[in-house]
């Protein structure tokens, strides 16, 4: 009896090519599908694989699970890597790992596999979070394996072997960049883009319009949240008023992306050391930001506050460099799910030529005291207090001023 494995399948030419040769080696492959909101037609996904030889194929609508254990903390936790990539691919590539190991616990399979490369980040994400969730499963890599490489140096001769054996690929000719997608965002990379300096196609865009093509009436959206998770969004002009994770995010993701809001295009720092220039689309996700953000100002303590952001770039490094289930990560979401507490209320947003613009917020939590911060009404505040606070916060800088003086370094 062969032994089984599970392949995480895109039904691409690498997956499709990694399927047959991985037949050819002696296993019985389970082909694993993971359906994260990237637009494709899943039954013709799936039968591509059959035809291809695998033993079973594995067709998982993991959108929800996406959506509320790992979009939502996220932005919560204001994961920005380098102050600007919200994370889409890597957020996607845990819950697709947790999913594929479970498939192989399920079956008996002795092994998982990827076609990530063995320059990018999928291939750490994968593998970390395969050795964090099942330790005895071995991992194939094929873009690592020196025989693999040697027989495949290039996408001609991936499509000579698809050619030779019959396997159902869609790819014919290359397209001048990569690209992938799921609910969060859509990324482009490799090709024409590796040059830094060279402006991204106007038609590469799939999910954002450009701003000269945006609507001039705006959208004006109320986001309601609990505990900094949203929970309900409502839109006056056109009755829309949503509760459901998926479609909430989903309908974010049209209006803002409508509006030409959450394009990126920037060089990151790779994990393996390697810098890497991206162009993301994130629109619903760019909306929740902002808008959560606007929502902590008031709801939220300025010491809890101060201190989440201290952690926030450390937690986006975490999520970036595939560290999802690490203790570090359970370490840091304790922390921030004690933060949300509380973070209530909504918040009205203004979706407009690529902007996001809160325009009020109300919260059952609030801290914000108006009679305090009122310029008109003394609310129980003692101006006189502010001398004694204002010298004992100049006593160093008195001191500072004292010695350079003394120095002769003023």
């Amino acid at each position: 009896m062969n032994e089984k494995v599970v392949l995480a399948y895109s039904g691409g030419l690498d997956t499709a090519c990694i399927l047959k040769t991985l037949i050819q080696q002696g296993y019985d492959v389970i082909a694993y599908v993971a359906d994260v909101g990237q637009q494709e037609d899943f039954d013709e996904v799936a039968e591509r694989a059959r035809r291809t030889g695998a033993a079973d194929v594995f067709v998982e609508d993991l959108k929800e699970e996406f959506v509320t254990d790992f979009i939502f903390p996220a932005i919560a936790g204001n994961a920005v890597y380098e102050n600007r990539y919200l994370l889409g691919t890597s957020l996607a590539r845990p819950v697709i790992a947790k999913r594929q190991v479970e498939i192989a616990l399920e079956t008996g399979a002795r092994a998982v596999a990827h076609g990530a490369t063995g320059k990018g980040n999928d291939q750490v994400r994968f593998e970390l979070a395969f050795a964090a969730l099942a330790p005895a499963l071995d991992i194939i890599a094929p873009w690592k394996d020196p025989e693999f490489l040697a027989r495949f140096q290039g996408r001609s001769d991936l499509l000579a072997f698809a050619k030779e054996h019959s396997i159902p690929v869609e790819a014919t000719v290359e397209k001048p960049y990569s690209s992938d997608e799921n609910l969060m965002h859509r990324s482009y990379e490799a090709g024409m883009l590796e040059d830094p300096d060279a402006a991204p196609p106007s038609d590469m865009f799939k999910l954002t319009r450009a701003l000269a093509d945006t609507p001039d009436e705006a959208d004006d959206l109320t986001l309601h949240f609990k505990d900094a998770v949203p929970v309900r969004v409502v839109n006056a002009r056109d009755g829309v008023d949503l509760s459901d994770p998926v479609e909430l995010f989903e309908y974010l993701n049209e209006r803002g992306g409508l509006h030409g809001i959450g394009r990126v295009d920037m060089v990151e720092n790779r994990f393996v050391g390697i810098k890497s220039r991206g162009v993301y689309e994130t629109p619903g996700g760019t909306v929740l930001h902002h808008a959560l953000r606007d929502l902590e100002g008031v709801a939220m303590d300025r010491e809890v506050l101060r201190l989440r952001d201290m952690l926030s770039p450390r937690f986006a490094e975490i999520i970036y460099n595939g560290f999802w289930f690490s203790p570090e990560m359970d370490f840091i979401r304790a922390a921030f799910q004690q933060s949300e507490r509380l973070i209530d209320g909504q918040v009205k947003v203004r979706l407009f030529k690529g902007n996001v613009v809160p325009m009020g917020r109300a919260s059952e939590s609030s801290l914000y005291d108006q009679d305090l911060s009122s310029m008109d009404v003394a609310g129980g505040y003692d101006q006189a207090d502010a001398r004694g606070f204002i010298r004992i916060n100049a006593l160093r800088l008195r001191a500072h001023k004292l010695i350079l003086g003394r120095t002769g370094e003023d």
